[in-house]
């Protein structure tokens, strides 16, 4: 396909879905020109915000990702909000194509009753402020001495791990300061983390389960009584290594003695919330209803409650994600309505607008897992290519790169592009060297902005 120009090319979110779309795209046989718009200060999406501090792990695959943005084929604007900053219609007029990558950070909804109690928080904010994410407030109410941690994911272990560890063994890590000194006034002794069903349905990974044995004195504690497993379960056992794995981690806990530490992770399986307990506003305690497994690994409930004296909720059971004013949304499920990453509104396609990773197929699936699904969208995009020449929405003028960025300039946005996130990222890590740490997060928005963009 021969043009006269570049196909210009908006990925909305510069995390690792939006990232490697624009990695895939830029290898593709087409001519691009792409620009990640991005809405915080720092790239690198749920890598930098959603993952634990005391995972350097995971958080190596900024590595990656740092490697894509600081080619300088691919333009990073952060610190640029979609529906303030920059409009649909603005998107429209200055790219041929825009990929919303914009991920899932609210916490899906649980509707029980006491839900709405002081004391019930959801695992997505709490998993924020940890994390040092700008727009949240920069201290949390640690004033439980018995917690309650609703799912069986790794955002569950996450909260719970973080809650019952204590802060000296989180120091080392690139922890904000405001997080440690929340943490250090934490009372907490326990920690309880419940699922409607039995061990081998968990959605914990082998490694991240295992390493909660690791926590400096923590005792990890699994109840007999709620362990079983019916013919789905001991199929899933049989057919999944990972499975395998985690069944027999905990099955080994069940032989463990506690060794008597200071602070307690106690692990609950078919148990399914049924109430968050209240008096005066405030959590006292949950009420739970024991499950049985129906033979397909599936449960219902049994008619039998148990309550637990907590004084704090943490609702672990699913990401949500946020509509886009303009873009067909998906309510049912929290994505963009798509099909195979082209947004649809009905049935129509929408020309011209795309979709990759959580936002497109929902809070499901490990990072690694987002690479397939951008190589899916991307696909189609090189398939409409001629079509997006041929029937854009965007003017000449428009779509010169220098004239977008000349719009936010005029409209007094600090865009912080890659050079400018080096300069923070460096201040980071120098704050972090002083401590022998790896780095020290900023986390209000204007000081972040300040240091990217050298303003005194």
């Amino acid at each position: 396909m021969t043009t006269q120009r570049p196909l210009r090319v908006a990925i909305i979110g510069a995390g690792p879905a939006g990232t490697y779309a624009a990695d895939i795209l830029s290898k593709t046989e087409l001519d691009v020109s792409i620009d990640i718009i991005e809405r915080l200060p720092a790239p690198f999406g749920l890598v930098r915000y959603g993952v634990a501090p005391d995972h350097p792990r995971i958080k190596q695959i900024i590595v990656a990702l740092a490697n894509v943005l600081g080619r300088g084929d691919i333009r990073l604007l952060a610190n640029v909000n979609i529906g303030t900053d920059l409009t649909m219609q603005d998107l429209r007029e200055h790219y041929d194509a825009v990929i919303f990558a914009t991920g899932a950070f609210k916490d899906a909804d649980l509707t029980i009753p006491g839900v709405d109690l002081d004391g019930s928080y959801g695992a997505a904010d709490f998993v924020s402020w940890f994390d040092g994410h700008p727009d949240v407030p920069r201290t949390w109410p640690l004033h439980a001495k018995e917690v309650a941690v609703f799912g069986v994911g790794n955002v569950a272990l996450d909260v719970a791990r973080i809650l019952a560890k204590h802060p000296k063994d989180l120091a080392p890590t690139e922890i904000p300061d405001n997080v440690l000194k929340g943490l250090e006034a934490s009372p907490v002794t326990d920690v309880h983390v419940f699922g409607r069903r039995g061990p081998a349905q968990v959605k914990f990974t082998p490694l991240e389960l295992r390493e909660l044995a690791q926590v400096p004195d923590v005792d990890i504690i699994v109840y007999p009584e709620d362990y079983d497993f019916d013919e789905g379960s001991m199929a899933a056992v049989d057919a999944h290594h990972q499975t395998k794995q985690v069944v027999k981690t905990l099955t080994d806990w069940t032989l463990r003695e506690p060794t008597g530490a200071s602070r307690r992770i106690h692990m609950h399986f078919l148990q399914s919330p049924h109430e968050i307990l209240g008096e005066d506003g405030k959590v006292t305690g949950v009420r739970m209803e024991r499950t049985a497994l129906q033979g397909d690994g599936t449960v219902k409930g049994t008619g039998e409650f148990i309550d637990y004296p907590v004084q704090a909720v943490y609702r672990a059971v699913g990401y949500y994600g946020s509509p886009i004013d303009g873009v067909p949304f998906d309510d049912a499920r929290g994505t963009i309505a798509n099909v195979a990453g082209r947004v649809v509104d009905g049935a129509e396609v929408v020309p011209g607008l795309y979709t990759t990773g959580w936002i497109k197929r929902g809070p499901v699936g490990l990072i690694g897992h987002t690479k397939s699904d951008a190589a899916e969208t991307i696909a189609n995009v090189v398939e409409d290519a001629l079509a997006l020449y041929e029937n854009t929405h965007a003017t000449p003028t428009a779509l010169s790169p220098d004239n977008l960025f000349q719009l936010l300039k005029e409209r007094d946005v600090p865009v912080i592009e890659w050079k400018d996130w080096e300069v923070l990222d460096a201040h980071e890590r120098a704050l972090g060297e002083a401590d022998g740490r790896e780095r020290v997060k900023v986390v209000p928005r204007d000081e972040m902005t300040n240091i990217a963009l050298r303003r005194s």
